[in-house]
């Protein structure tokens, strides 16, 4: 699941213009350069599931009778130290290397607080404090992971999104309380690593998706040997003699680690945002079409704001902060914004399920097609999912797409330009698709509006 997390920095724009259009830029960061994505979210988070997804099918397979598979043996340490070299390098070439090369940036290690609109003070980490002026700034300090108020949690050694990504041993029995995207693509990581793991689900696996997606994801999850616990909260954790207790209205449960993976808090608490102006909600500064704050001077982007919590939608921020801060007149457009949860298979989704469109007022007709009637889903042995379109009655136009399907991330793109051009169901059905392709499942959906798709050949247009 492609998701920004905490990048601890500033960027106060000293100069009318971003650096690429002459600006002299100061960068503060606090922490490690990069922010979170590449350091401790999206890629090592990839490098473990994709690991995972090896594992599992050296031991398991569709062509099991055919092919020999055997329990392979997982070297959690190595498997680390490969991932953090990954990361390391991906850091250096593209941040440290850049800002390095760079002569009109200039970084400051240390922590940031305004003064007002238009001056700060960095604490440095080499100790003392700096005062910097700018014309316009922009936040882009991110987030930690949340901690629930569990009585007990505070006293415990338990992990964290972040933490967990850097175990050097895979953990025999492993409870994770949280069922969304983040935490979902780590059950089934370590599950496929060898972790014994429970799930606690305050509700139901993706709660905020259509109940369908969640369904099939909990499918798989038992087939896998990972227990999901729906409805269940935890009262109180404790840990002694090296295991984590928890009492649960399920019972109690016992784990030698727990994952507490249910959000994020916004890095704002120590800029001072209040005291100049600059609005906030729960933490996270409230931002316009433009990303500017409520603070003329200043923007921001990314997981420190309102704004949803995906990498792609910082990085799309950042940008378009950039060139307002510089003049220009940008604006993010998030209405046709996917999601994907890296699991296997994996989920896609962008637009409207079919519950809030009929709260917005839609009259809605939708199709699902399962993936048995997918070619590229029977040849690949592997038939666990579906693809369901969310359609205008009356016109057709798309209004929504969410599948869960191997490859889902690649197929859910199509959707994303298909809902921005606003196609129709029969625009869709009508085009060219790769036949053996997943994608070619979101045309099949959509002719499904019109046809029997059972009855037609394998790659009838």
């Amino acid at each position: 699941m492609n998701r920004i997390r905490h990048p601890s920095y500033l960027l106060p724009y000293t100069r009318s213009h971003h650096s690429s259009r002459g600006a002299r830029i100061t960068l503060i960061e606090r922490g490690t350069l990069g922010g979170t994505c590449v350091n401790v979210g999206c890629v090592p988070s990839k490098i473990l599931i994709r690991a995972a997804h090896v594992a599992h099918l050296r031991r398991e397979s569709p062509f099991d009778g055919g092919i020999s598979a055997w329990a392979p043996v997982v070297d959690r340490a190595r498997l680390l130290q490969q991932q953090q070299s990954r990361v390391e390098e991906l850091r250096d070439a593209k941040y440290e290397g850049i800002l390095r090369d760079h002569p009109a940036i200039t970084v400051l290690s240390g922590e940031a607080r305004f003064v007002d609109a238009h001056t700060l003070k960095v604490k440095l980490t080499a100790g003392g404090e700096q005062t910097v002026r700018f014309d316009r700034a922009f936040i882009g300090s991110g987030a930690r992971p949340a901690e629930p108020p569990l009585p007990g949690l505070a006293e415990t050694p338990y992990l964290t999104s972040t933490s967990a990504l850097a175990l050097d041993s895979i953990p025999e029995r492993l409870i994770v309380i949280g069922a969304g995207f983040v935490a979902l693509e780590l059950v089934q990581a370590f599950a496929r690593l060898g972790s014994r793991v429970t799930v606690l689900a305050r509700s139901r696996l993706l709660s905020q998706e259509d109940p369908a997606v969640g369904e099939a994801v909990e499918a798989v999850f038992y087939r896998e040997g990972i227990e999901v616990l729906n409805q269940t909260q935890a009262n109180r954790v404790d840990y002694t003699n090296g295991e984590f207790v928890l009492d649960t209205n399920a019972g109690t449960l016992h784990a030698d680690q727990l994952l507490v993976a249910t959000g994020r808090t916004p890095n704002t608490e120590a800029l001072n945002l209040a005291s100049i102006g600059v609005e906030t909600v729960r933490g996270a500064i409230l931002v316009d079409e433009h990303l500017q704050t409520t603070v003329p001077s200043l923007y921001a982007a990314g997981d420190c704001t309102n704004q949803p919590e995906f990498v792609y939608v910082a990085a799309a921020g950042g940008s378009r902060a950039a060139v307002n801060m510089t003049g220009g007149d940008a604006r993010l457009d998030l209405s046709a914004m996917p999601g994907v949860m890296f699991t296997d298979p994996q989920v896609g989704t962008v637009g409207l399920t079919e519950a809030e469109a009929l709260e917005q007022g839609f009259s809605v007709e939708s199709r699902v097609l399962d993936l048995e009637n997918v070619p590229r889903a029977l040849v690949n042995f592997d038939t666990e999912g579906f693809i369901k379109i969310v359609a205008e009655r009356e016109t057709g136009r798309l209004l929504g797409v969410q599948a869960v399907a191997g490859e889902a991330g690649e197929l859910i793109q199509t959707a994303v330009i298909a809902l921005r051009a606003r196609m129709t169901v029969q625009d869709i059905g009508d085009e060219l698709f790769p036949y053996l392709t997943m994608v070619e499942g979101l045309k099949l959906c959509a002719q499904t509006f019109t046809k029997d798709v059972t009855q037609l050949s394998c790659c009838a247009g």
